[in-house]
C-alpha cells in the first residue's frame, strides 16, 4: 500500500508535458536533473534529448540567465524539441549526434559548459514504435536506426556481414553467449529468403538457442516480465546499426573537454557495455598516470583533469520501479572537471 502511494505521488510530480510524450518517463530524473543544474545560471548540455523528460525538468531548476543546448539525432526527437524552443528561449535544439557535441559546441559559439549529461541507449518511443524496426514486440522492417535519415538499415548491413563478423559484433556488443549459432542461423534466414521483418528476426533468434537458454530464468528480486530470448541480438545489432560506442567514446571525450572547472559530466547507461565504457574512459582521466606500478613516481607527468563525484552507479529506487519498470537496468555516474592546480 505504502509502496503504491509513493509511486502515486511520483506520477503527480511529473509535469503534464512529460505525461504526454507518448508515455515517456525520463529515468532517474531527480540525480541526473540536480548534478546538472548545479550552477542554475550557467550552460547545461542534453546530449541525449529524446523526448524532453529531463531537458523540461532542467530548465524548472535553471534561473533566468540559464542556457540549456540539446542534441538529439532522431528527427522526431526533434521536432519535440521545436516545440519547446519555441516555449522558452532559453532553449536551443540541435538536429546532430552526441558524438559530435564538440562541433555542435564549436559552431554555436560555445566556449565551456557548467554540466553535460547523457542518456545513452535506445529510447521508449523507438521501442514501442514497430515501424522503427528496434522492438521484436511486433512486426517491423529491419532497420533499428536512430536517425532514419542517415545511414544503412540493418536489412542493407546484413545482406554484406559474413559469419564470422556478425558472431563477433553479436558476442561483443549483444553479450549473448551463443552468438555463434545465433549469427550462423541468422545468416542461413538471409540467404533462404525469409527473414524481411523484426517478427521474423526473433523468430530466428529464438530458434537458434537451446531450450533453457529460450526461457531464462528470473534472478533473485527481479521483476517485470521474462526477458524475450532474442532481447541481446538485439540489442548488438541495435548498438551495431548506430555506432552506439564509438558515439559514447566520440561524445564523453567532447563533453570532458568543454566542461568548465568545476562543471560536471553525468552519463546514464542501462547495460553493461555502456556503463563499462562510461566508468573506462572517465577512469582515464581520473587516473590518466601511465608509468608501470613499481616505479616509485610519475615520469609521465600525466594529471587527472576529472574526478569521481559518483563512481559507484547510481540505481533506481522500489518506488521508480514501480512506476518505471524499464528503468530496472539504469545506472548513473557522476564525474567533475578538475580545476587547474
Amino acid at each position: 500500500m505504502i509502496l503504491r502511494f509513493c509511486a502515486h505521488l511520483l506520477r503527480l510530480s511529473l509535469t503534464d508535458s512529460d505525461a504526454k510524450d507518448d508515455g515517456h518517463v525520463p529515468v532517474l530524473a531527480t540525480p541526473f536533473v540536480e548534478a546538472l543544474c548545479h550552477r542554475p545560471d550557467g550552460v547545461v548540455v542534453d546530449a541525449t534529448f529524446g523526448r524532453g523528460g529531463h531537458s523540461r525538468m532542467v530548465l524548472e531548476r535553471l534561473s533566468n540567465q540559464g542556457r540549456l543546448i540539446a542534441l538529439d539525432r532522431d528527427p522526431e526527437a526533434v521536432a519535440y524539441g521545436q516545440r519547446l524552443e519555441r516555449e522558452d528561449a532559453r532553449f536551443r535544439i540541435v538536429h546532430a549526434e552526441f558524438g559530435d557535441l564538440g562541433a555542435v559546441l564549436a559552431e554555436m559559439e560555445v566556449t565551456a559548459a557548467d554540466a553535460v549529461g547523457f542518456d545513452f541507449g535506445v529510447s521508449s518511443p523507438q521501442l514501442d514504435q514497430q515501424q522503427r524496426g528496434f522492438s521484436f514486440g511486433g512486426t517491423g522492417p529491419l532497420d533499428m536506426r536512430m536517425n532514419p535519415e542517415m545511414g544503412a538499415p540493418l536489412s542493407s548491413l546484413l545482406a554484406k556481414v559474413n559469419h564470422s563478423e556478425l558472431t563477433k559484433i553479436i558476442r561483443e556488443y549483444g553479450e549473448e553467449r551463443f552468438a555463434g549459432r545465433v549469427a550462423r542461423t541468422i545468416l542461413e534466414a538471409r540467404d533462404a529468403g525469409v527473414l524481411s521483418s523484426t517478427t521474423d528476426l526473433a523468430e530466428v533468434i529464438t530458434r537458434a538457442l537451446p531450450a533453457k537458454a529460450r526461457h531464462p530464468k528470473r534472478h533473485h528480486g527481479q521483476t517485470g516480465r521474462d526477458r524475450h530470448p532474442a532481447t541481446r541480438t538485439f540489442q548488438g545489432l541495435r548498438i551495431w546499426v548506430n555506432d552506439e560506442y564509438g558515439q559514447i567514446a566520440r561524445g564523453l571525450a567532447s563533453a570532458m573537454a568543454a566542461l568548465t572547472p568545476g562543471g560536471k559530466l553525468v552519463a546514464i547507461a542501462f547495460h553493461s557495455g555502456e556503463d563499462s565504457r562510461v566508468r573506462d574512459i572517465v577512469e582515464s582521466h581520473v587516473h590518466p598516470c601511465t608509468c608501470p606500478p613499481q616505479f616509485p613516481i610519475c615520469i609521465c607527468h600525466r594529471v587527472a583533469d576529472m574526478a569521481w563525484t559518483q563512481k559507484k552507479p547510481l540505481r533506481a529506487d522500489a518506488v521508480e520501479l514501480a512506476h518505471n519498470p524499464r528503468a530496472r537496468s539504469a545506472k548513473l555516474r557522476i564525474a567533475t572537471k578538475c580545476y587547474a592546480t
